[in-house]
């Protein structure tokens, strides 16, 4: 049993449960804050009602971000001992500013935010949810600087040192501003906000077919549909085409990977689907002539280098690499058809609501979300490969030295055993409270008998007004 190779199955099992959750949290985060404006805004009681259900499916996604997030920090010690060392000067600054500058202000505000309802007016308790969601997005932006310097470091020296070369920061702004930061935080981000918008839609679809809750289901998916709309309309052509000029600038063998692209050539083709042969180092699939040279470089005729212009000891896993890259791409042409249906069916006599199968699709969309966003990762993830830091360490060379098979092995067993039964509870309390559906206002507002006389009147006055 290798532990290099349980190594990264267990870091890539606990990374990818883990990553179900923060895209939901930044999404489902925006529009709870546009609900919140909505409701101050108009007054209207079904916004406030919507709020209080959100809030508590956020508590929970929040609980599984946290509870699955805190895995990785423990693993760069464990099973990463040597990457930890050469990188920790660097990577170890910027998670801790990570912990001290965001998680604590989301965490700060959150029992605000969860338990203020009825406490706090609807301007301070907006106020709250809105500092919870900034901190989301504040703890998103650190952890994709810590990965877009492992993926284009920069502002760094190495040093020989009595424990071995180590890598030190020179520059705060060159490491905090890599080339690849800026168009990865907001591919992210926007995927993210899919991702939320996908659920809400979800969920206000379902009440649609159920019958139930119809008036808040018909509510919540009007918001959530214009987001969902724009921001898959913009991922592919603009967030995702910055993604893809900083990789061909700086990773050129993992856009060769990415496409499946043997030899240099000019009008280069992008495959919609295909198949890597690496032996025969064949693609085939179906491709659209240039358009890989047009997005690399903005010219049909540019030449894009192929893997035999690299070395073959630092390819990636070429057909997994590709299978995963074009798997996200489709998902996004596929998000900009449904979005643009739906929006045609609502914008139409409102037929969206009498067609079945549109809802049904929107009700399974986040489900086809959340892969997209995985796959993602995975692009970036496996791309990168051999490098764990790109160009300077290599993954072979980054696991702890005196970890053995055996010991990663079992706790590769307790991880698929405990994040199974951990996804199955998530499951179950998820679907209870979306059975359960929004309360009533009346049974919200119950919450505050449990206080003193003196200041239930005021609570019931700023949450009335």
């Amino acid at each position: 049993m290798n532990p290099e190779l349980l190594s990264r199955l267990q870091f890539a099992l606990t990374a990818s449960f883990h990553f179900i959750y923060p895209p939901i949290s930044m999404g489902l985060g925006l529009l709870l804050v546009v609900i919140g404006v909505i409701y101050v805004r108009t007054k209207d009681p079904k916004w406030r009602q919507l709020s209080f259900f959100w809030v508590k499916v956020y508590g929970l996604v929040f609980a599984m971000g946290v509870a699955t997030g805190l895995v990785q920090e423990f693993e760069f010690g464990t099973n990463w001992a040597d990457y930890s060392r050469f990188v920790g000067n660097i990577f170890g600054s910027l998670l801790a500013a990570e912990g001290i500058f965001a998680f604590f202000l989301e965490g700060g505000f959150l029992g605000l935010m969860l338990f203020g309802g009825n406490r706090l007016g609807p301007r301070m308790w907006l106020l709250s949810s809105f500092i919870v969601v900034f901190g989301a997005h504040f703890s998103a932006l650190w952890i994709i600087m810590a990965n877009s310097w492992m993926q284009t470091p920069a502002g760094y020296e190495l040093a020989q040192t009595s424990i071995g070369t180590l890598a030190f920061m020179t520059s705060f702004r060159e490491v905090v501003f890599t080339p690849s930061f800026i168009p990865r935080i907001l591919h992210t981000w926007v995927a993210s906000w899919m991702v939320g918008a996908s659920f809400v839609l979800s969920v206000g679809a379902f009440y649609v077919l159920r019958g139930r809750f119809v008036e808040l289901g018909k509510a919540t998916f009007k918001v959530a549909l214009p987001v969902f709309v724009v921001f898959s309309i913009l991922q592919v052509p603009a967030f995702g085409a910055m993604q893809a000029t900083a990789v061909t600038d700086y990773q050129p063998v993992k856009l060769a990977a990415m496409e499946g692209l043997w030899t240099d050539q000019s009008c280069a083709p992008m495959y919609i689907v295909g198949w890597v042969n690496t032996a025969a180092q064949t693609t085939t699939g179906i491709s659209i002539p240039c358009l890989l040279s047009f997005l690399a470089y903005g010219n049909i005729n540019a030449t894009v280098q192929g893997l035999n212009s690299f070395p073959s000891d630092v390819w990636a896993p070429i057909n997994l690499t590709f299978q995963v890259y074009h798997l996200m791409i489709n998902l996004g042409g596929l998000f900009i058809a449904i979005g643009l249906l739906g929006a045609l069916f609502a914008v139409w006599k409102q037929r969206i609501w009498r067609t079945r199968w549109l809802l049904w699709i929107f009700v399974f969309s986040i489900f086809l979300t959340e892969l997209a966003t995985l796959s993602g990762w995975w692009t970036a993830e496996f791309g990168r490969q051999p490098w764990i830091v790109w160009d300077l360490l290599r993954t072979v060379d980054a696991v702890s030295p005196n970890l053995s098979g055996v010991q990663v092995f079992m706790s590769v067993l307790m991880f698929v055993a405990l994040y199974a039964l951990l996804f199955v509870l998530f499951i179950y309390l998820l679907n209870e409270k979306i059975q359960h559906g929004p309360e009533p206002l009346a049974e919200a507002d119950a919450a505050v008998t449990s206080l003193p006389d003196t200041f239930k009147d005021i609570f019931r006055r700023r949450a009335r007004a």
